[in-house]
């Protein structure tokens, strides 16, 4: 017999809208892999759904293991998002079976299936950042791991990234990895999922895990989130431990989920986030923080909330269309939209990158003094690039190694100065653009429609939607917003530090009343 569903995951249920089986609905273009023998849709399903047939006895984490290591057999050839499977998943599936059956599950995550980038250490499988020289084990898992561990979630697997998280070549292509090779926008298969947590987002949007954890530094989770149509927070600086994660820039990392629909986003969040002595930047997370971001994801939010809209016409007219649909859909909501254009852009992209390179030479050395074997300091790493030629196969170059190398040091007077004023300006453009217009949130395109990838040419990126968040430490959560072509776009909701909640329930509640995401149909080209 079922158990009787908890009154906090009934409650979950129907906020979420699932209360009801999502029917196994056959999408166009893509095998059949129930292999097993689930009898809804996966792509649909969010984990309070999930959780309430596991709670009633109707589908145990073994089962949903087991279909999405079926789903990754027969659809990650096209789509390349996972890099490596964790060959304890279905063992770590049978131990939250017996939680489920005794009644001592830990919460919403248990049992639940979760791919990680592969810049995140777990001990029990190598964490390369998708370099061939850091092919070993690290010493423990991440802080983050552990958490999703003690939560119960099922590490399904390591997810494909852009090297060193994008910060090797001058003219990378996102998606591309020395380990992992080409991931894919499942979408157009021929285009780009972005990056450099291509794997994770391309993989959640193929239904090949729940949830998948990103990492960002300036737009690694929103845009990728945003062109593979699922959602990407990226967190407080602080609000989730860096610890174990392979990092470009203390300043600014930080790691966070992606997902298909925002309350599991908010449900991971919930698990993730906390203090950690090991990050000083956890240790300013305030006590007034919720600690369950889900119960904020209430339907109506948007109604009499203000919204500045950041229209960015440099990503193109097709991108401003969806823009200017999803200023319809705002204001049919019941917001007022205010349109903003935020301030000092041009000094922070001016003043980023040299920062960036002194952070990465500071930081990487420290990392890598954390692992057992292999390269010790970002020297090691220049001369294990030029040796091996597999490494040079479409990240051509190592520029921006061999420049943060030259870099001034972290006490040089300049940079000092530069990251104070990157600090300042970042925070100023988005608090004093919040505090004119009154606003509850600055929403804007996440990202252009997706390109063709081509290793010789590398990326066609001008995103600059992620940059003031990015810098000054500030939520933005990035959901669906529309599409050109069969090419998703993503709106980016931003707000000041530590709102996280807030940003996750006006993304919801936009997605609500603006329910534009199909699931992909793994098209080779364009059509025409």
């Amino acid at each position: 017999m079922g158990k009787r569903l908890p009154a906090v995951l009934a409650a979950l249920v129907a906020a979420a809208g699932l209360a009801t089986a999502p029917p196994a609905v056959a999408m166009q273009d893509e095998p059949a892999v129930d292999a097993a023998g689930l009898h809804f849709d996966l792509d649909r399903a969010d984990i309070p759904f999930l959780q309430h047939r596991m709670a009633t006895g109707q589908l145990t984490p073994t089962r949903l293991t087991s279909a999405y290591l079926a789903r990754i057999r027969v659809l990650d050839p096209k789509v390349n998002a996972v890099l490596a499977l964790n060959p304890a998943a279905l063992a770590q599936a049978a131990a939250s079976d017996v939680r489920h059956r005794t009644g001592r599950t830990r919460g919403p995550l248990d049992g639940i299936p979760v791919l990680v980038k592969d810049n995140v250490d777990t001990q029990d499988q190598q964490t390369t950042a998708g370099s061939r020289a850091l092919r070993s084990r690290p010493a423990k898992d991440a802080t983050l791991i552990t958490r999703l561990r003690d939560a119960g979630a099922v590490i399904l697997g390591k997810a494909n990234l852009s090297e060193w998280a994008n910060f090797r070549a001058a003219k990378p292509t996102s998606g591309w990895s020395g380990v992992g090779g080409q991931t894919n926008n499942p979408y157009v298969l021929d285009h780009n999922p972005c990056g450099s947590s291509a794997g994770s987002a391309a993989g959640v949007a193929a239904s090949l895990a729940q949830v998948a954890i990103g990492s960002e530094t300036d737009g690694s989770i929103v845009c990728p989130a945003g062109m593979t149509a699922t959602v990407g927070h990226k967190p407080s600086l602080g609000l989730v431990s860096r610890t174990g994660v392979v990092p470009i820039s203390a300043e600014q990392d930080t790691a966070g989920p992606i997902a298909r629909n925002v309350v599991d986003t908010a449900l991971t969040l919930s698990a993730l986030q906390g203090r950690d002595p090991s990050d000083p930047a956890t240790l300013r997370y305030p006590s007034t923080q919720p600690t369950d971001y889900a119960k904020l994801l209430r339907p109506g939010v948007l109604r009499g909330a203000r919204i500045g809209l950041w229209r960015l016409p440099v990503l193109g007219p097709d991108t401003d269309a969806v823009v200017s649909k999803t200023k319809a859909s705002l204001e049919r909501a019941g917001a007022t939209v205010v349109e903003v254009t935020l301030p000092y852009q041009d000094r922070l992209s001016a003043l980023e990158f040299p920062a960036l390179l002194t952070e990465f030479h500071r930081d990487i050395d420290a990392y890598l003094a954390t692992r057992p074997t292999g390269p010790r300091n970002l020297a090691d790493l220049v001369a294990y690039n030029r040796a091996d030629p597999l490494e040079r196969t479409c990240f051509a170059g190592q520029e921006l190694f061999e420049q943060a190398l030259a870099a001034p040091g972290p006490q040089d007077p300049t940079y000092l100065k530069n990251r104070a004023e990157l600090q300042d300006l970042s925070r100023r453009s988005l608090d004093e653009t919040l505090a004119k217009y009154d606003l509850d949130a600055i929403a804007s395109p996440t990202n252009p429609p997706a390109w063709k990838t081509d290793c010789k040419v590398g990326d066609n990126d001008v995103i600059p939607s992620s940059t003031p968040a990015a810098v000054a430490g500030y939520p933005a959560v990035t959901v669906p917003a529309g599409s050109v072509g069969p090419l998703p776009v993503g709106i980016s909701f931003m707000g000041g530090q530590w709102t996280d909640g807030k940003m996750l329930a006006l993304a919801a509640d936009y997605t609500r009343v603006a329910p534009v995401r199909v699931p992909p149909r793994y098209l080779p080209r364009l059509p025409g």
